[in-house]
């Protein structure tokens, strides 16, 4: 893929965020008037840090909404900083790295929960939303282990086979997934199943990534990529937190990881690859 290819992505990227942020604005008029009646659901997001906090705060579908919007507006602010700083950059990783930023944009199909309250979809719709957020999870992860392996030493001669290498996984297990889409959590989820299984493959792809750019400080022989390492961890994390919780903590704690972390990653890569 040629800058000039790539950076047509990044522009591309930029209007589709811009289009679903206003979409948020729209449909935030509509749902945050209800959030103080709705009742509290019995099913919350299953993940550790979600029951950390869950001690401390009980839910609140204002910062669930807050959750979806900020990683909405963080998908488009990525992506128009990454444009400006990587224009005329050649990062392979960069590319990978976007997708995983853009990939947020879609946590917006959420809202598909509350505004179902107020003006019942039929089921496809509801199918739809759910495979499309299960695509953009998963993809987003597998985009990052892309990142780390280019980082590692892989010569990927054609961007091409590596994208649809990204896709087709997702969508098996978009598609694969049994959901239940009569059921959501309060994160405005709906319930899946395999979730062990999907568990231990965040696990693996969250080791092998931060592991492929340790490896990738001896491969290039550059250690600026142990800082790079550690922004993707953050990033993940922060990703992780925002996205799985139903308090203010998870929010807050969320975009601030994520914010840092994407930056941490960017600017060294921004670095090591001016003097390339």
């Amino acid at each position: 893929m040629t800058l000039s290819e790539r950076n047509t992505f990044f522009k591309l990227g930029m209007v589709f965020c811009a289009i679903v942020t206003l979409l948020v604005i729209a449909a935030s008029f509509l749902v945050i008037p209800m959030y103080s009646t709705m009742e509290e659901n019995s099913r919350h997001p299953p993940n550790l840090i979600q029951f950390i906090t869950g001690l401390f705060l009980k839910t609140d579908y204002l910062a669930v909404h807050s959750s979806i919007a900020l990683a909405v507006l963080f998908a488009l602010i990525s992506l128009i900083l990454i444009h400006s700083f990587f224009e005329r950059t050649s990062a392979q990783e960069i590319l990978y790295i976007s997708f995983f930023t853009f990939s947020l944009s879609l946590e917006a199909v959420r809202l598909i929960v509350p505004l179902h309250l107020l003006n019942i979809f039929p089921m496809f719709y509801l199918i739809t939303a759910a495979r499309i957020l299960l695509f953009a999870r998963y993809f987003a992860i597998f985009s990052l282990f892309a990142a780390s392996i280019c980082a590692a030493g892989l010569e990927v001669q054609k961007t091409r086979n590596m994208i649809l290498f990204l896709i087709v996984p997702a969508l098996v297990i978009s598609l694969g997934a049994p959901i239940d889409v009569q059921s959501w959590d309060t994160g405005f989820v709906f319930i899946k199943g395999y979730t062990s299984m999907f568990s231990m493959i965040k696990i693996l792809a969250f080791i092998t990534t931060t592991a492929n750019f340790f490896v990738a400080v001896k491969v290039r022989n550059s250690k600026e990529y142990i800082y790079v390492a550690i922004g993707v961890g953050a990033a993940m994390a922060g990703r992780y937190v925002l996205i799985g919780t139903d308090n203010w903590a998870g929010s807050i704690a969320g975009i601030l990881l994520l914010v840092f972390g994407t930056w941490f990653v960017c600017s060294k890569l921004h670095k090591i690859h001016l003097w390339l």
